[in-house]
């Protein structure tokens, strides 16, 4: 089986490339070959390849720097995966592709059913929900998995910039009243696989729409709070006190959902997959990276 996966190097590419290794030959083309920011390039990259299964983590994803860009967010998120989606209905390929919490506007007060109605307030989240409209519209056989608030050991994430500012700062200052579930880039990872494995290379998916996050709730001050306290013991940063403060404290271009919270019935009743708490994820990629710095 031949697997297409774009954006290889970024913090969610880097571990699907390892967690698809498994399932057939996995192709990663660089920015030569295949470029979201250059939708034209991608029909005829794919006519060529001729993949099985596209796997897009791929995206533009500055959300405040998006505000300004709206245009090159708009042509990354939407018109290359129209371009993807297009490709593979006509090859017949499975398209995976990922989204967003911030297609919704975080004023539910409870978690988030696939079922509804989007309604982003940012130029990013605007942009992520247009990609999933033109892969439905498109008809070919996909996967959208939506998730949250994600980080890794590699790249840029919330989970490296606290770990920075806690081996800097004697404190730290943290929104307390934004809500959501933090998702680790590896937990994204394998779950995928376990996805593919299921679905199996030429059937269509029980369910197309998943939402796919670390189980429990949390705030950006929880989530902060939890990483100071897990860094330190682990020696990754200093236990320094994380201090709570409010969205109006720390005013950012691009709003943001008050609640983020995606409920996770979907991906538990279409495929047996029950996830983890996102603390458990949160100790793994601390140990992992607190391994990768020591050199083990």
């Amino acid at each position: 089986m031949r697997i297409l996966l774009t954006g290889a190097t970024g913090q969610v590419g880097w571990e699907l490339r390892r967690s698809l290794s498994c399932l057939g030959e996995v192709i990663t083309p660089g920015r030569a070959e295949l470029d979201l920011a250059r939708p034209e390039t991608i029909a005829p990259y794919l006519q060529q390849l001729q993949p099985n299964i596209i796997v897009n983590p791929a995206a533009y994803t500055a959300v405040d720097k998006a505000e300004s860009e709206a245009a090159l967010a708009q042509t990354i998120n939407a018109d290359s995966v129209a371009e993807l989606a297009k490709a593979s209905a006509a090859t017949g390929a499975l398209l995976v592709h990922y989204s967003t919490d911030y297609v919704f506007d975080g004023s539910k007060p409870s978690a988030y059913e696939i079922t509804d109605r989007p309604n982003p307030v940012s130029a990013y989240g605007r942009s992520k929900l247009a990609g999933e409209a033109a892969i439905i519209a498109s008809d070919c056989r996909h996967l959208i998995i939506r998730t949250s608030w994600v980080y890794g050991a590699r790249g840029k994430n919330f989970l490296l910039t606290m770990l920075k500012l806690a081996s800097e700062r004697d404190s730290l200052r943290v929104v307390a009243d934004q809500f959501g579930a933090p998702t680790s880039s590896r937990l994204i990872a394998d779950v995928t696989a376990q996805l593919l494995a299921r679905i199996g290379r030429d059937a269509q998916p029980t369910a197309s729409l998943l939402h796919l996050s670390g189980a429990g709730r949390t705030s950006w001050h929880g989530f902060a709070a939890a990483i100071v306290e897990m860094g330190a013991t682990l020696g990754l940063c200093k236990a320094v006190p994380v201090h709570v403060i409010s969205t109006a404290d720390y005013p950012t271009p691009a709003a943001r959902p008050a609640n983020s919270l995606l409920r996770l019935t979907a991906i538990e009743q279409a495929y047996g997959l029950q996830l983890p708490p996102w603390q458990i994820s949160l100790q793994h990629c601390l140990q992992d990276l607190a391994a990768l710095r020591a050199g083990r």
